[in-house]
């Protein structure tokens, strides 16, 4: 797969840099941007890097495996997708980029129920290999129907979204009118022309729109009747009372995303989920959270990870970074900001040029280290 790196652009900060230059700066402010003062998505990079391992040179080593299995399936590497909303917004087709490359390396893709592609379209893209996140609809019956549609494509894994009792503040998007209905302004017209292929490639595909819900959209809805619609029609909110009847129509997988506190992952594990993501939202929602690898930490203390799968994401940038993830104890690291960087960086190249830098980064570690399996990893921790 090393023939999917492209030289110029050898890390994921590089595709960051070159994103920016890219696209809109309103799309890569709702991209790149946190709550408030932004200070919990830098906390999630920071803490990262206190988190050190040590090689271990003179054992018996002969070759590292970065296979993992989770919920009976085998992964090539640890960590996968995120689901990230409006992807067509920051880079036109990306979602489908996404989905191709993640098929093609045998990663996870979680398609959000916000995102513009369909939970159909996926399928056909990962052969039915993909996980859905839901936005949780008030409307019961609309639920039903959205959770039938996955699991006849093939899907076998459901994310619940815990995250979002409430939107976060975030000035960026506020300044660039990225609310609900979105407010095009001379400002926006302007960084538009000043990115033609973004334009163009906009153009192509067309203007990004919710798929998931035009089933339930009535015909030439305005800006405004939309921003109507998703209020009315979505509450971020979940409490057991709310999962009981999803966990009775979901036969598959059900995992519980947006973790970050000891609390939350004991009644997660008390209502029969099968799996949590430890998250902050990538630093969107909660400026006075802790990172999600301190809340890890402090969740793995109180749950038997061998009865319920741990995962994590938000402020993972690297192959370092996933195995700092893996040695604190999680199974699996899902990434949203990175992939969106490559497809927006360069195209239709960037989902396979992304994963590839970071399959490569996380062989190297282990090679370095000389750890065989990515179960081990936990015992390279440096005391």
């Amino acid at each position: 797969m090393d023939n999917d790196i492209i030289r110029d652009y050898p890390t994921i900060e590089s595709l960051r840099i070159k994103a920016k230059q890219n696209i809109p700066e309103f799309a890569f402010d709702y991209l790149d941007g946190g709550c408030n003062n932004e200070e919990n998505l830098n906390r999630n990079l920071q803490d990262l890097k206190e988190i050190i391992l040590e090689p271990r040179y003179l054992r018996n080593y002969k070759s590292s495996s970065t296979k993992t299995h989770l919920f009976g399936v085998e992964y090539d590497v640890p960590f996968g997708i995120s689901p990230v909303g409006l992807q067509g917004l920051i880079w036109p087709n990306s979602s489908e980029i996404l989905a191709k490359s993640a098929l093609k390396h045998n990663i996870p893709f979680i398609l959000s129920s916000v995102t513009t592609m369909d939970i159909e379209k996926t399928a056909k893209l990962t052969d039915g290999n993909f996980w859905f996140q839901l936005y949780n609809p008030r409307d019961r019956n609309l639920r039903k129907d959205i959770l039938k549609r996955a699991y006849d494509s093939g899907c076998k894994t459901l994310v619940l979204l815990a995250d979002v009792p409430t939107f976060g503040y975030r000035a960026k998007e506020i300044i660039s009118g990225l609310s609900m209905p979105p407010k095009l302004t001379l400002r926006n017209i302007i960084q538009v022309l000043g990115k033609p292929n973004w334009a163009i490639n906009t153009l192509i595909y067309g203007q990004p729109k919710f798929k998931n819900l035009s089933p339930y959209l009535k015909k030439n809805m305005s800006m405004s009747q939309l921003g109507k619609f998703m209020d009315e029609t979505f509450s971020g909110r979940i409490n057991p009372e709310i999962v009981k009847p999803i966990r009775e129509q979901w036969k598959g997988n059900l995992v519980l995303k947006g973790i970050s506190s000891v609390n939350d992952a004991k009644e997660a594990v008390k209502i029969g989920l099968d799996g949590i993501i430890v998250s902050n939202h990538g630093g969107r929602q909660l400026d006075v959270g802790n990172s999600s690898i301190k809340s890890l930490a402090k969740i793995l203390k109180h749950i038997d990870k061998n009865k319920t799968e741990i995962m994590i994401d938000s402020g993972f940038r690297s192959g370092p970074d996933i195995a700092r993830a893996l040695a604190m104890g999680s199974k699996f690291v899902f990434m949203g900001r990175p992939f969106m960087y490559g497809t927006a960086a360069l195209g239709s190249k960037g989902g396979n040029h992304t994963i590839s830098i970071l399959k490569k980064q996380f062989q190297q570690i282990m090679n370095q280290l000389c750890c065989e399996n990515t179960e081990d990893l936990p015992s390279f921790i440096s005391k």
